[in-house]
Formats: structure tokens, sequence, C-alpha cells
């Protein structure tokens, strides 16, 4: 899980709460989570968030108590062997792939812009942004991210 700023959570918040209302429906937030391969019934989601319905401060709690939990796992697992480090390298080969549209082992910022476009958080300003991110953990300055930059990437933002 990335660490991102306020600002970042705040845009995505704006980007799910699809009425504009204000609050996110756990409808909203399972949008977002079936375009990036995650299946839960709407009373799953209920009772991992513990709520029907949240607003950006209660969407902030929820985004750092699974970043927290996320954290844990990780420091247990780091001990129990092979498995969960091939389980790792599995999930991020997966999440790389859902980025790599074309499948030539490269992320580009237009595959990026591309798939923030499919999951509804890419806007005007956001194209500077995957340029910036790509450039960012591109190691070795080819202007896109090898699979060895992208894992790179998700390790050092969640640690």
């Amino acid at each position: 899980m990335c660490s991102l700023t306020p600002s970042d959570l705040q845009r995505i918040f704006e980007k799910l709460d699809m009425n504009g209302d204000g609050i996110l429906s756990l409808e909203e937030l399972n949008v977002l989570l079936e375009k990036t391969g995650f299946k839960f019934s709407i009373e799953e989601l209920e009772s991992l968030v513990g709520k029907q319905v949240l607003d950006f401060s209660e969407f902030l709690f929820f985004y750092d108590s699974m970043l927290k939990q996320n954290n844990e796992e990780e420091k247990e697992t780091k001990g129990e062997g092979c498995v969960e480090i091939e389980e790792v390298e599995g999930d991020l080969v997966k999440a790389f792939k859902v980025f790599d549209l074309d499948g030539d082992g490269f992320i580009t910022s237009h595959e990026l812009e591309c798939v923030l476009k499919r999951l509804g958080m890419w806007d005007e300003c956001s194209g500077k942004d995957c340029r910036t991110m790509i450039c960012s953990y591109d190691t070795n300055l080819d202007g896109k991210l090898d699979f060895q930059e992208f894992k790179d990437m998700m390790l050092l933002t969640t640690s």
C-alpha cells in the first residue's frame, strides 16, 4: 500500500464519492476495489470497514488502519520464510501486469495514465504526476519502469 499525502487522499476520496455528497458509501468504495481486482460483497466490506458510509476523516482513519495492518502483517511474515516472500513477489507481478498494458515488461507514463483513467482517478493534472512518478523511480533513466524498479517503488512506499 502506498504512503499517500493528505491531498492525494482527498483527491482519491473525491473521485470515489461519485455522487458528490461528501460521504463515501460502501458501494462507491467497492467500485474501486472491483476495478483493482478485489471482490467483496457489501456485507464483507461493512464488516471490514465497520460502517455503511465514511466521511473524509473516517476514510483517512480507515486508510491509516489498513496501512498499519499491512505493515504489521509484513513484519510478521518477514520471519516466516520463503513462502510469504514468494506470495509478495507474486502479488507484485500481478500488480505490475495491471499497469503494463502492452505486456512489454515496462510501465510508461501513458500506461499509468490509462490505468488511472480506468479507475476513475485521472484528471488533467495527473498527466504531469504520472511522468513525475515514473521519473522518481526510474533508476536507469529510460523513461519507464521495469519490474525491478516497480518492485523497489512498491517496497519503498509500503515501509
